[in-house]
């Protein structure tokens, strides 16, 4: 989840200041690598770029001495391409007429390449940032004004994605919105566009949104926009912002976490996009398909997504996966693996060291590593075979929301292409997850006060629905303090249900399919006293049996596990802040664990 911001002024000066703060407001998104570009009156471009945080590369490559009346700086977080210099943001053409950046991901990065290496393009990197500027520059070459370039680019450019663009022999700048975000910004003797807010608000607060299918032209004193359907122009009065820098940064949100958990919809449809144009996938379901043993690896969230994704393999390809906890690999499957075995290994980092040492383990023995990760250019990224990347952006908050998502979805992806079945109804399930979102939240909101004094509750799943409710479970231990346990439904009749007494809350995660078995678990609650809450469908068997129904969407038993988990995140959170806790930053806790 890359960061960009342009600005155009009336006079030429210096801009590698302005640009190099306008980074570091950014810098909340996660990034490896900084870029900053310049043109000035007389058409030349300033381009400076490297691997590393804004300040370093800033003096490194002397952003400050950077002049022009036009300018953009880019944050990369790497999808297409390592970490480099060369894969680093922004990018010429072939000819060094124009330059641009983008936000997003342009999951056809791969074959636009070999296109443009064909027309004799100079392709200078991996990155389809670079891909962004080549495919303006072919309608360019065949004599079209840049709108129409850009409205033709955005027709061969497919994904989730802004950019920004320049052509040196003009005097503004142009921009286009796909999925990412787009904003521009209205200043006395300029205008502006970023990525997000936070690089903006110090500059001004008068702000035009910028839709997806439109492009903006940035001169200093004005903007225009335009449809790229019809290129027709859009009018659109600008807004007075009042947020916070803080805020802004959260997208509105008041937490981080809150922010990340409504962005799920949306990396799940950029990772679907991502997916259904990687010829990876085939290359990883080809080594999965061909393994003696196939074992899922991961720690907390990243094993929870394991276990859900072994169950999708059974389900969808008739093939057995073994969901192993990173460190117990070693004492449990160690001695016995071999060259015919696979491992998935799925971090959201990448340096997870539970991770990375039944990586070393599953070398040593010749295993096939392949990798589902978060963060390009990571170990496990290097050590893995094949490794798919989660698209997920930087994820701020500890608690693990969005990548687990993302985990989830990429498996089930692996599981369907396994068993041969098409991928195309999972287009449905981004939008599946906005409706949850949307009907659940008055539902949590009204439960939460019920269960932020409650100190001990369990969390129950079956099938599909057990490792949401391991994962609910942490969650709620993770960010409440509250000691929640996670377990399969039928194991709590052998000895926990002991735990039940008045008002006790055990919280049921329903699926469609295993609703009879869930209601014997749920008044074996009841009957003791218990506070029965379920979260599934609406079904008449669980509004008669449970004390509390959060109602899902009705979905295919495949989708429900990613919707269940949306109000268990929600739960979570309200009854952390009703508690007075930074979700965010849970005490003892760390996003990456490098120590045994």
């Amino acid at each position: 989840m890359c960061g960009i911001f342009g600005i155009v002024t009336t006079e030429e000066g210096p801009l590698g200041d302005l640009l190099t703060a306008a980074g570091r407001r950014l810098s909340y998104r996660g990034y490896d690598s900084v870029g900053c570009a310049t043109i000035g009156a007389d058409g030349v471009v300033d381009l400076r770029k490297d691997v590393g945080k804004v300040d370093e590369v800033a003096t490194r490559h002397n952003f400050a001495a950077m002049r022009g009346r036009r300018g953009i700086v880019q944050l990369r977080w790497a999808t297409f391409g390592h970490p480099s210099q060369a894969n680093a943001q922004p990018h010429l053409d072939s000819d060094g007429d124009l330059v641009g950046a983008h936000n997003g991901n342009v999951v056809n990065n791969v074959e636009l390449r070999q296109q443009f290496i064909a027309e004799g393009l100079t392709v200078r990197s991996a990155n389809d940032g670079e891909s962004c500027v080549h495919a303006v520059e072919r309608y360019v070459d065949r004599g079209h004004d840049m709108v129409t370039a850009i409205r033709r680019a955005y027709a061969d450019l497919e994904g989730d994605y802004a950019f920004v663009i320049a052509a040196t022999r003009e005097d503004c700048l142009y921009a286009i919105k796909k999925g990412s975000g787009l904003v521009v910004g209205l200043i006395d003797g300029a205008t502006c566009i970023s990525s997000d807010l936070p690089s903006i608000l110090p500059l001004t607060r008068r702000i035009v949104r910028v839709q997806d299918g439109e492009i903006v032209t940035l001169w200093p004193d004005r903007i225009e926009l335009r449809r790229v359907a019809d290129g027709a122009l859009v009018q659109r009065e600008p807004e007075w912002v009042t947020e916070s820098m803080d805020a802004a940064a959260k997208g509105g949100y008041t937490h981080f976490m809150l922010k990340e958990i409504h962005e799920q919809p949306q990396v799940a449809r950029e990772l679907l996009h991502l997916l259904d144009a990687s010829a990876d996938v085939a290359a990883m379901v080809e080594r999965m398909r061909a393994a003696r043993h196939l074992y899922l690896l991961g720690c907390g969230t990243s094993y929870h997504a394991c276990i859900l994704g072994a169950v999708y393999m059974a389900r969808l390809a008739g093939r057995a996966a073994i969901p192993i906890l990173a460190p117990q690999f070693l004492p449990q499957y160690g001695p016995a693996v071999g060259p015919e075995d696979v491992g998935v290994f799925v971090s959201q980092s990448g340096e997870t060291k539970d991770v990375l040492d039944a990586l070393a383990l599953a070398q040593g023995k010749g295993m096939t590593v392949l990798g589902l990760v978060n963060v390009i250019g990571s170990t496990l990224m290097r050590e893995s075979a094949v490794h798919l990347p989660l698209t997920c952006g930087y994820e701020i908050s500890v608690p693990a929301t969005k990548t687990f998502t993302n985990q989830v979805v990429a498996f089930l992806y692996l599981a369907l292409r396994m068993g041969g079945h098409p991928t195309a109804p999972l287009a449905a399930l981004p939008d599946l997850m906005d409706r949850t979102l949307a009907a659940i939240e008055p539902q949590v909101t009204a439960l939460a006060p019920a269960l932020v004094a409650q100190q001990d509750l369990y969390c129950l799943g079956y099938g599909l629905t057990y490792p949401i409710a391991l994962e609910g479970a942490l969650k709620l231990k993770e960010i409440t303090y509250a000691h929640c346990e996670g377990m399969l439904s039928t194991e709590f009749k052998h000895g926990p249900l002991s735990a039940v007494r008045d008002d006790y809350p055990v919280l049921f995660v329903a699926g469609p399919e295993d609703v009879p078995r869930l209601v014997s678990g749920i008044n074996e609650t009841t009957c003791r006293g218990g506070r029965a809450i379920a979260i599934g469908q609406e079904d008449a068997r669980l509004r008669a049996n449970a004390h509390d129904l959060i109602v899902l969407p009705d979905a295919d038993a495949l989708f429900n596990p990613l919707l269940a988990v949306l109000p268990l995140q929600c739960l979570a959170y309200e009854i952390s802040v009703a508690r007075g806790f930074d979700p965010d930053f849970p005490r003892n806790l760390s996003k990456t664990l490098t120590v045994d």
